[in-house]
């Protein structure tokens, strides 16, 4: 009930966003699978990647700058087991047609739970496919440039109000 309710304050906030808002400016909800990978180093036999499943979702802005190219910032939550964390990309969209897209961009992220310096900065690409003009599904790569800040894999749906 409590996740219901915040997704439906969300829709009738964006939607009331996106009245008021340049007609340049889009708003809109994701989320989807993650897979974030963990490098663990094992005495002599070398590097073993420890993957965890989970979920993520949150909110984004399209601000476009001209046809193909536009400012997409996100804040998304994701939640790996009992390990969760704030990611905040900040993308560079190019618009390669008008159904395909490719992202690229910083990522600030706020780890709850996991590690003793909490915030971390990645690297994100991204590619999305629109289905309809509010649908798309979209799959993206994190990258952590420390030893210890994990990789990711994301995989899904995009809905722009």
């Amino acid at each position: 009930m409590k996740y219901t309710t915040t997704i439906c304050s969300l829709f009738l906030f964006f939607s009331l966003l996106k009245s008021n808002a340049q007609s340049n400016v889009d708003f809109g909800i994701k989320g989807g699978l993650n897979l974030t990978f963990f490098k663990i180093q094992e005495a002599q036999f070398g590097d073993n990647i420890e993957t965890e499943a989970g979920f993520y979702g949150g909110i984004f802005a399209d601000f476009e700058i001209d046809e193909t190219v536009s400012l997409q910032p996100e804040l998304l939550y994701i939640q790996l087991n009992d390990f969760r964390f704030i990611n905040a990309p900040i993308y560079a969209k190019f618009y390669l047609s008008d159904k395909l897209s490719f992202m690229a961009g910083p990522s600030l992220n706020y780890f709850f739970d996991f590690f003793t310096n909490k915030f971390k900065v990645r690297g994100d690409i991204a590619t999305a496919y629109n289905i309809t003009e509010s649908i798309d599904i979209h799959m993206k790569f994190v990258v952590g440039f420390n030893e210890v800040a994990p990789n990711g894999l994301f995989f899904g749906v995009g809905y722009k109000f």
